[in-house]
C-alpha cells in the first residue's frame, strides 16, 4: 500500500512540473499541414500523438529568462524579459529511426507574423525582426508561428526548458563529457577550457552551450556548433548510463527535466512524454543528424543573418 502511495505521488509530482500552453488552440487551422497528413485538414484540437511513429517535428527552445533567483544567477547581469537563447527544430522520421536536429541562429532576421495574445489581442507584425524577438513579444505561441512561416514546416509539438532546468538536468545526469578543438576562454560566460576532453557539470555545460565571444567569430554561429556538439553528448549520456535501471537517478533526472520544462497539450503530461521516450529508445546513436539552417549575412547589418536560399528552403522542404 505504502508503495503504490509513493509510486502514485512521484507519478503526480513529475506530472504536475509540467507547465503547459495550447498551441493548437491559439494557431487554429492557418497552418502548414502535418508532414504525414499533407492531405488532411487538422483540426486546431488534433494534436499528434506522441507515441505514433509518424513523422513529427518538434520545437524545443531553451529560454533566458532572468525569472527566479537560480535563473538570474545563470543568465548573467541583463535584467531583460524572457528571450529564446537557443532554437532548435526537431525532426523524427517515421519508424523512429532517424533525427535531425536543425539550429536556427537566434540573429537571424526574420519577417514576424502577428500573434494572438492570451488577451485576445495579437502582437503587431515586424519586417527583419531578429527571430529571438517573437519569444519575446508573444512566448511560446509567436515564437512557433514564426518558425512556421520561416520554414514551412508544421510544428506537431513545443518543448522548452530554462536556463535553471537545463543546469539541473546535467547535474542529475552527472555531468556530460564533451571535447574541445581550440581554447575557449570566455570572460563572460565565466568558461575557461583548454583543447582536449572535458567533464562539465551543469553550471559549465550552461555556459558551453551559451558562449559565443570565446569561439570562432565571436557570432551565434560559432556557438550553435558547440550546442550541436552538446546535444549529442547528452543523448549519449542518457542512452549509455544505465539510466533506466536506476529507479533513484532516474526520479532525479525526471525531477530536473520536468521542473522546468513548458510543454504544449500534446506532450504537458508524464505518460505523453514517456510514450515520446520510448518511441526513440530504439534510435542508433549514430542515426542523429545535427545540422543548422542555411545563412548568409544580412546585407543591411553585418551583425545579422538571413536564410541563404535556395539551401534553406530546401532543408526545410526535406522535414515536410
Amino acid at each position: 500500500m505504502l508503495g503504490a502511495a509513493g509510486a502514485g505521488w512521484v507519478y503526480w509530482h513529475l506530472d504536475h512540473n509540467i507547465r503547459s500552453v495550447d498551441i493548437d488552440k491559439a494557431l487554429g487551422d492557418d497552418r502548414p499541414a502535418r508532414a504525414d497528413q499533407a492531405a488532411a485538414s487538422p483540426s486546431p484540437s488534433a494534436a499528434a500523438e506522441p507515441v505514433d511513429k509518424g513523422v513529427l517535428n518538434i520545437l524545443v527552445l531553451g529560454s533566458d529568462s532572468r525569472t527566479g533567483k537560480e535563473n538570474k544567477a545563470l543568465g548573467g547581469g541583463d535584467s531583460g524579459g524572457a528571450r529564446s537563447d537557443t532554437a532548435m527544430v526537431v525532426h523524427l522520421d517515421a519508424g523512429r529511426t532517424k533525427a535531425t536536429v536543425v539550429s536556427i541562429p537566434r540573429d537571424t532576421l526574420v519577417e514576424r507574423p502577428a500573434c494572438p495574445t492570451e488577451s485576445g489581442g495579437e502582437t503587431a507584425p515586424a519586417y527583419r525582426a531578429m527571430f529571438n524577438s517573437a519569444y519575446a513579444v508573444g512566448g511560446p505561441v509567436c515564437a512557433v508561428k514564426t518558425v512556421e512561416q520561416l520554414t514551412g514546416v508544421r510544428m506537431d509539438h513545443y518543448l522548452e526548458i530554462d536556463f535553471a532546468g537545463f543546469a539541473q538536468l546535467v547535474d542529475a545526469l552527472g555531468g556530460v563529457d564533451v571535447t574541445t578543438t581550440e581554447d575557449i576562454d570566455d570572460d563572460l560566460s565565466h568558461l575557461h577550457l583548454a583543447a582536449g576532453d572535458h567533464h562539465l557539470d551543469g553550471a559549465q555545460a550552461l555556459a558551453f552551450a551559451r558562449t559565443r565571444h570565446g569561439v570562432g567569430d565571436g557570432s551565434d554561429l560559432g556557438r550553435i556548433k558547440l550546442q550541436q556538439q552538446l546535444v549529442k553528448a547528452l543523448m549519449s549520456e542518457v542512452s549509455g548510463s544505465g539510466l533506466l535501471t536506476d529507479p533513484a537517478r532516474l526520479y532525479q533526472v525526471a525531477d530536473a527535466a520536468t521542473a522546468s520544462l513548458t510543454a504544449d497539450t500534446g506532450l504537458d503530461s508524464l505518460s505523453e512524454l514517456s510514450g515520446l521516450a520510448r518511441s526513440l529508445s530504439a534510435l542508433p546513436a549514430d542515426s542523429l543528424k545535427t545540422v543548422m539552417m542555411p545563412v548568409v549575412r544580412a546585407p543591411s547589418d553585418a551583425n545579422r543573418v538571413v536564410a541563404d536560399e535556395p539551401g534553406a528552403s530546401r532543408l526545410w522542404e526535406s522535414l515536410r
